[in-house]
């Protein structure tokens, strides 16, 4: 075996190989007899088959699997001399050859990019400070009692907050159209499921009144046909009903799963849990700005062999979600474009990342990846038994671990670059509407 390197561009390299055809012979023998032990011939025992028969039959097989592992054999030898990373598998060409000892081929493969993590000093990151207050725990005791709302029949005109049921009929120029009839349908007037005009005209009507008015679609609407088009609705209001929100209570503190109804207790869970997500939200804004600022520090090439693998990775979950849902991964191909720019910022922040770990000595400790089992265990119940559940198989803490070796870049590019606080508004943090 023989083996040569030549560079076709920056992470590119090819090895041309040369196999002894002798070699791919001498193996073929002792791999043949050992597979004609089990052939079945009429008129032969197992084992007593003749080789000229067992060659026939098993010898382009045989062949190929020989010639394959010689390949193997030499490609892993002379990458390891030489040194090379190897990204991906490699390919294997044929070369035309005048030689009748030998087979050349050239195995053509990547390598992963060698680089210095990139400096860091210019980077500037906003850092996130929030403080949570009374005002925060009542402002989302106040988001529960919403999710946790009851109607009661309201003997006046509809108004914001309240669930109106009703018929209604759309009309473009005399005619119903698609999609713009219904029987007791309701909704809540402000949640902007319908259109403003729509919810407009229908606020301050009283159930049993019906109500004909004109509305104009905007130039954007899905439905192109109605897109800026005016039509005619005629309504009847069925039904309101006013909102009745629980009050916070006793009653509403077991709802909330404390057993014994201290609302007290209920306001200091619902402060730890809150103090918890913030946290995870700052830590998450953060985080994001520090792989952007890794990205932008370190312009490495990316071996597209582990891009490719990475799509194929993304689109396998994509279809396992998909089919988690229900729908029928079948009837929706899905195309490698589209998963192109997400695997490419993965595989990136993966090759920076590890380079950065090994580089800066970030590997997680086990006291680090004990910390954040207990604080992801510490919302459930019974947190002892979550403990247990992660402890119990080496891949669920190795997912932890990952986590853990994130956090420690974070901290690491936090104290190379510019970190600039700033006092987060508490709405804008949680995505929670006024």
């Amino acid at each position: 075996m023989e083996a040569t390197t030549a560079q076709a561009n920056e992470l590119e390299r090819r090895i041309d190989l040369s196999i002894a055809i002798a070699d791919v012979e001498k193996e073929m023998e002792p791999r043949l007899r050992r597979m004609g032990r089990n052939m079945k011939v009429p008129g032969f025992r197992p084992g007593k088959v003749p080789f000229a028969m067992i060659k026939q039959q098993y010898g382009d097989q045989a062949r190929h699997e020989v010639l394959s592992e010689q390949l193997d054999r030499a490609f892993g030898e002379a990458v390891t001399a030489q040194k090379l990373h190897v990204a991906g598998y490699p390919r294997l060409e044929p070369k035309a050859s005048e030689s009748t000892t030998h087979m050349e081929f050239t195995a053509v493969f990547e390598v992963y990019p060698e680089f210095v993590p990139g400096d860091l000093s210019s980077a500037e990151i906003e850092r996130p400070t929030l403080e949570i207050s009374a005002a925060e725990v009542d402002k989302t005791l106040d988001i529960l009692r919403k999710q946790r709302v009851r109607y009661d029949s309201a003997d006046r005109g509809a108004a914001k907050e309240d669930r109106v049921v009703i018929d209604f009929t759309g009309k473009k120029d005399g005619v119903a159209f698609q999609g713009g009839s219904a029987t007791d349908y309701p909704f809540v007037l402000g949640q902007g499921m319908m259109l403003p005009d729509f919810e407009n005209a229908v606020e301050g009507a009283k159930a049993g009144e019906s109500k004909t008015f004109d509305l104009t679609f905007p130039e954007d609407y899905h439905a192109k046909d109605l897109a800026g088009q005016t039509v005619q609705f005629e309504i009847t209001v069925k039904q309101v009903q006013a909102p009745r929100l629980p009050d916070v209570d006793a009653d509403f503190a077991k709802m909330m799963g404390v057993v014994d109804g201290d609302v007290e207790k209920m306001r200091a869970e619902v402060e730890a849990n809150l103090k918890r997500e913030v946290k995870r939200r700052i830590e998450a804004k953060v985080k994001d700005q520090v792989m952007e600022a890794l990205i932008k520090a370190n312009p490495i090439a990316i071996p597209a062999s582990l891009v490719d693998m990475e799509i194929q990775r993304l689109m396998q979950s994509a279809r396992q979600d998909m089919e988690q849902r229900g729908m029928k991964v079948k009837d929706m191909p899905l195309q490698p474009e589209w998963f192109a720019e997400q695997a490419k910022r993965r595989v990136t922040l993966g090759l920076i990342l590890a380079e950065v770990v090994k580089t800066e000595n970030l590997q997680a400790s086990p006291e680090q990846v004990r910390g954040l089992v207990e604080d992801m265990a510490a919302s459930y119940e019974q947190p002892e038994e979550v403990i247990r559940w992660y402890y119990a198989q080496p891949q669920r803490l190795s997912d932890v671990e990952g986590v853990a070796i994130e956090a420690n870049v974070v901290e690491w590019v936090l104290g190379k670059a510019k970190v600039t606080d700033k006092a987060a508004v508490f709405d804008e943090l949680m995505n929670q509407q006024q």
